[in-house]
This record gives structure tokens, sequence and C-alpha cells, in this order.
């Protein structure tokens, strides 16, 4: 199996880094005004949403913004994984590049391209984002340079079910989408190399759900942007050689 390669950071653009640690500062904003009022991104996504049970989605109809086709919603079904539960992150077709039409599932106006999971333990913090197969979420198939492209285009702008959390996971996206793409592509590979299926059945097949995993960290992740942007801004200046008492000589 194709080993899962994280993009050194040698390789991310200048813009990325500024994106990147702007997403970081959004973050712990959102960290700041949940933690006053004694709550956390979990907490505030099933607040008023009743009894926690597993498989359901939290809000009950998902979240969705219909100006930028973004959608999400909060779940729990990993029994093997210490996790509290995940969100699960879409752009719906409109958000879609015109004319990419999937391998598999809702084509069309309903084509729908799952971006990625993040695991989140008890106390309401990000511990991972993973990338799963077609049948997980009935998603459209699209390949990874597909979706890529349109990353950037994921923003819940809206106030529903909570602004904080809103905010939060359209920051996640931005922080992260280093990550982000290399579990997507990295998902294809797995899916290519599976050995005497074809497509259909690889996209249908039960025993594999979860095709890559990246352990997540927002404080190490900003430290090592910010090492980076250092490197970069560091003056390359050339050292002047001082000649004493030479000036005035002929």
């Amino acid at each position: 199996m194709t080993e899962l390669q994280i993009p050194k950071l040698a390789s991310l653009s200048d813009s990325q880094l500024t994106a990147s640690l702007a997403a970081i500062d959004d973050i712990r904003e959102c960290y700041r005004v949940l933690e006053k009022g004694g709550i956390n991104i979990v907490g505030e996504v099933l607040r008023g949403q009743g009894s926690f049970y597993e498989m359901d989605h939290y809000p009950k109809d998902d979240v969705y913004d219909r100006d930028t086709a973004s959608q999400y919603y909060y779940h729990a079904h990993r029994a093997d994984h210490a996790e509290h539960g995940h969100f699960h992150l879409f752009l719906r077709s409109a958000a879609l590049p015109q004319g990419a039409e999937p391998a598999m599932g809702p084509a069309g106006e309903d084509r729908v391209a799952h971006l990625v999971a993040i695991s989140m333990d008890a106390w309401g913090y990000p511990t991972d984002l993973f990338a799963v197969n077609r049948w997980v979420t009935d998603e459209s198939w699209l390949p990874a340079e597909t979706i890529v492209t349109e990353l950037d285009r994921f923003a819940i702008d809206h106030a529903y079910p909570s602004w904080p959390v809103n905010r939060w996971l359209t920051a996640m996206v931005r922080c992260f989408r280093p990550q982000i793409e290399a579990l997507l592509y990295h998902r294809d590979e797995v899916v290519s190399q599976r050995q005497g299926q074809n497509l259909e059945q690889v996209l249908e097949d039960r025993s594999l759900e979860i095709t890559g995993t990246i352990p997540v960290d927002i404080e190490s992740w900003a430290d090592k942007l910010k090492a980076e942007q250092k490197r970069r801004i560091q003056p390359s200046e050339i050292p002047r050689k001082r000649l004493s008492g030479a000036g005035n000589q002929r």
C-alpha cells in the first residue's frame, strides 16, 4: 500500500503558510469565546440536540450553507477508535467543477464530494483527520485532483447551529489544507491498488472504510509554520569586509 506522505513545509507556498497561520488565529478565537462560556466545539454542536445516539447526524438535518454549497454533520460510530465522534465535511454540486461527473454515486445537480472527516476527543478538541471510502458517506466519487481545486470554497458563513463551530470548521480546512490534500490523493492510491476488484467493487467494499489518517495538533502545527515562515524571511545579507586604515591610501 502506498505510504501516506504529508507535504514537507518547504514545499508549501508562501500564501499557504500565511493562510494556515491566519486560520490558526481564527481557531484560537473560537476556542477563546467558547471556553469563556465553559463549553467546547463538540458540546456546542450538540447543544439542544437531545440525547446523543450512535450513527445519528447532529444537527438532525445537517448544516448547509446555500451560498457556498458547503455542508457538514457530526456523529459517532467508530468503536475501534478512542474518539467522542467526528465531523464529516462536504461540498455540494454548485461548488464543484461543471462537467466533472463522478465514477459512481449521485450525479448532476445531486453531486456531493466528501472533503475530510475530523475526529474529536471527549474534551471537544481535534485529534485526527481522515479520508473514507465512497460507501461510508454515499458521496459522488470524484478524483482527488478535482476536489482539491475547490477546497477553499468550503465555508459555513452563518450562525446555525453555532457561529463559533461554523467558523472553526471553516478555519480547520484552511489551516490543514496540505494534510487534506495528502489524504485525498492517498485515498485514490489506496483504491486504485486494491487487487482483484473493479472500481465499483472497491468503492462498495465494506472491509475498506478509512483509507488514511493524519494526527493533528493545532499548536505544534503553528510552531512549525512559524519556524518555516521565519526561515524564509531571514535576510540573505553578504557580510561586507571592513578595510581598516586603508580608506585613504593610494
